[in-house]
């Protein structure tokens, strides 16, 4: 299993940035991000899920990157990102549907009570 800081120096080679890129989005000194990546330094939750943020991953992704004990990989987190972003379109389109289908019922059933017998004594008198 590779270790946390060899999984963000990998993730920080991948776009291209340098030390100074991350150290400068975590608001640390350059010697401090050095210490997380070799290792030195131990990360605290609140530094792990702003290191994360920057890596616009969550803490568990961060934590398995590219491990094949977990199965991620980053290919597959991003094609399950996508795929997940997809079904949630989906999902808010079908509540937008259901939504619709009560307010068609809502409507009928008004429009059937005022053709109820009571409301046609009602609108005579």
């Amino acid at each position: 299993m590779r270790t946390l800081g060899e999984n963000i120096r990998k993730l920080r080679r991948q776009r291209n940035w340098s030390q100074e890129d991350v150290a400068n989005r975590l608001n640390i000194s350059i010697a401090a991000f050095s210490k997380i990546e070799t290792g030195v330094t131990d990360i605290n939750l609140s530094r792990l899920k702003t290191i994360a943020a920057v890596f616009d991953l969550s803490v568990i992704q961060l934590l398995a990157y590219d491990d094949p004990a977990y199965g991620f990989h980053s290919s597959t987190l991003e094609a399950l990102n996508k795929k997940l972003k997809s079904r949630e379109i989906e999902v808010v389109n079908l509540q937008k549907k259901v939504i619709n289908l009560f307010e068609e019922v809502r409507m009928l059933k008004t429009q059937e009570l005022s053709k109820s017998p009571i409301s046609l004594i009602t609108a005579i008198n």
